[in-house]
């Protein structure tokens, strides 16, 4: 096979889903905020029945927030880009002639040729389907049959949170003393679920990994400081 040939046949991945920033986010999200939680209440108490609650405390009331702030936030994406197409959908059945030039000339913008454009227009309009497809595409940029699932988002969300959530509080649940082994999985935890991001981003494994690593760490160090703050302190 020929290399232009091959590029003829080259293949994308899904970016529209509505799954896969709510589970990279809900992921990372609960890594990072559960093992910054847990890291600060361990700095200022070394009873391993109140870092427990307070891991699971945050898992919970973080992976419902997480679930219903997605959901609420994609049905409002959603409702919009409904209301938009409906808009679309009357102006296609109240002026087609008009829409159909519409159309014309973002092909003609594209650097198609005006006759051209004009007939690729008038037969995508003899659909009024494809017509709606084709007329919120070019201007709204997204399709009538691709919306993101406010339900799906919630669940990737939820779910995911509560995996990345549970990694630092794991330890603790199974009756392990001090803070070192949470935060040793939870560091590693991090790095990994940075590489696994790089392969759906440009950005090399190493990098996502780091960049991951160091966002965690901070935040968990930054918690523990105001913990040991605290605790000594007597509040």
């Amino acid at each position: 096979m020929t290399g232009s040939a091959a590029e003829a046949h080259h293949t994308h991945r899904d970016v529209t889903g509505g799954w896969l920033r709510p589970a990279v986010f809900g992921a990372m999200d609960g890594l990072v905020s559960n093992f910054a939680l847990i890291a600060g209440v361990a700095g200022g108490t070394a009873n391993t029945k109140v870092i427990s609650l307070a891991g699971a405390a945050g898992l919970a009331a973080g992976a419902f927030s997480m679930a219903g702030g997605e959901y609420v936030s994609v049905a409002s994406q959603r409702e919009l880009a409904q209301a938009e197409i409906a808009v679309e959908r009357r102006e296609l059945e109240r002026h087609p002639k008009d829409e159909q030039d519409e159309l014309a000339q973002v092909y003609v913008s594209r650097g198609v040729d005006p006759a051209l454009a004009a007939e690729v227009a008038r037969q995508i309009s003899r659909n009024p389907e494809k017509a709606l497809e084709v007329h919120t595409l070019t201007e709204l940029g997204v399709s009538p049959d691709g919306l993101p699932s406010p339900v799906t988002a919630a669940i990737s969300s939820f779910l995911s949170f509560s995996v990345g959530a549970v990694v630092p509080l794991a330890p603790y649940l199974l009756g392990v003393r001090g803070l070192w082994i949470s935060a040793a999985l939870s560091t590693v935890a991090l790095f990994g679920a940075g590489a696994l991001v790089s392969r759906v981003t440009a950005r090399s494994w190493w990098f996502s990994g780091l960049r991951q690593f160091l966002v965690g760490g901070v935040a968990a160090a930054l918690t523990w400081g105001l913990g040991s703050i605290i605790g000594a302190s007597g509040i």
